[in-house]
């Protein structure tokens, strides 16, 4: 009989043991390490800061849910991803403010709806009720929306030849989130109203190709963008779930620092967005949240600390410094097609003459 206990006491010393090794290995991502001269084309040749600039410019309005402005905003992010061919679906409600009750519209476009798993990538697209006061927040959040759409743009074509040798495993899905802001004063009811409504929609929704799993349950990493722009962006690694994909951002940055492959603004220095540290949850509210509470990994890319510009008229084109959005962009595109998998040594794809 003591043997019989001490052989289960083994048992369970074993299996607390390796549960957490095998949970560990459930949530290392495969991707894919690309050669210096890949690195070059998907960062340095993809790279088009006037695109850029008529992306960001229709965002740049006071787009307030509701309002003229922000309707505006939603006809465009619909018309860009519809003409790149992405499957668009809306998640329309209303809710109830302290100003009343407003419509929300949350934009969800998805490049593959036959995959059974999705990367999504996030941002809100409402701007902040200033009462009176003209506010167009470009860091909060029009330069996260533009730069979403700017890699759709820019990964388009890698993303339709690795979709036609095969449905994926994994497609990536854009969120434009709507109603981040409080119209008043931030607190769980006057704040995340489009992040809320979706959350909870696709906890109660069965993924339609395994009715066994929720919409929510397919979503391998939720990667949210906020106050990004200015010259002094630094982002920190706040969820241990998503640590390897925060090292991975930062094993970017200095590959492609190291290659030569990130600007340097005339009598300046690199100032890097990703720092080697480890995980701290920092608490920060955020469009992330309702989607956290319900068990989703998240990397939160948000500028910590916040921007100077962050909730003032300010918060504006002026602000906003362009060597440092492309060289995020171009760290954020190689991340993207990393996770995916995509191979960017196809031809058809460059934007430029080079060879791989």
């Amino acid at each position: 009989m003591k043997g019989q206990k001490l052989l289960w006491t083994y048992y369970i010393l074993l299996i607390c043991w390796i549960l957490p090794l095998l949970q560990a290995a459930r949530r290392k991502r495969s991707m894919a390490s690309y050669t210096k001269k890949v690195l070059k084309v998907l960062s340095v040749n993809y790279s088009n800061i006037y695109q850029f600039h008529d992306l960001l410019d229709p965002f740049l309005v006071e787009r307030v849910p509701g309002t003229p402005g922000n309707i505006a905003v939603q006809e465009f992010i619909e018309s860009q991803m519809a003409d790149l061919g992405w499957n668009i679906t809306k998640d329309r409600f209303m809710d109830i403010t302290p100003l009343g009750q407003k419509p929300f519209t949350n934009i969800i476009a998805t490049f593959d709806p036959r995959a059974s798993n999705r990367l999504v990538l996030a941002c809100h697209f409402d701007s902040k009720l200033m009462h009176g006061k003209t506010f167009v927040a470009a860091t909060d959040s029009a330069v996260p929306c533009a730069m979403l759409i700017n890699l759709a743009t820019n990964l388009n074509c890698l993303l339709r030849k690795a979709s036609a040798n095969g449905i994926p495993q994994t497609t990536v899905q854009l969120l434009f989130l709507d109603g981040e802001e409080a119209f008043v004063q931030w607190s769980d009811r006057d704040s995340t109203y489009g992040a809320r409504h979706l959350a909870q929609l696709w906890h109660n929704t069965p993924d339609a190709h395994d009715n066994s799993k929720t919409m929510l349950q397919t979503i391998t990493d939720f990667v949210l963008l906020d106050l990004i722009g200015t010259s002094d962006v630094s982002f920190k690694n706040m969820f241990s779930e998503t640590s390897q994909l925060y090292e991975k951002l930062y094993s970017i940055e200095r590959k492609l620092q190291d290659s030569g492959f990130l600007s340097i603004a005339t009598n300046s220095y690199y100032r890097p967005f990703f720092a080697n540290l480890p995980a701290q949850q920092m608490g920060i509210q955020d469009d992330h949240i309702p989607f956290l509470n319900k068990g989703v990994n998240i990397l939160h890319l948000i500028s910590v600390p916040f921007p100077s510009v962050w909730h003032k008229q300010s918060d504006n084109k002026a602000a906003l410094d362009f060597t440092s959005i492309d060289n995020f962009n171009r760290i954020f595109r190689v991340f993207v097609a990393s996770y995916l998998r995509l191979d960017a040594t196809k031809n058809a794809c460059r934007k430029k003459n080079e060879e791989l």
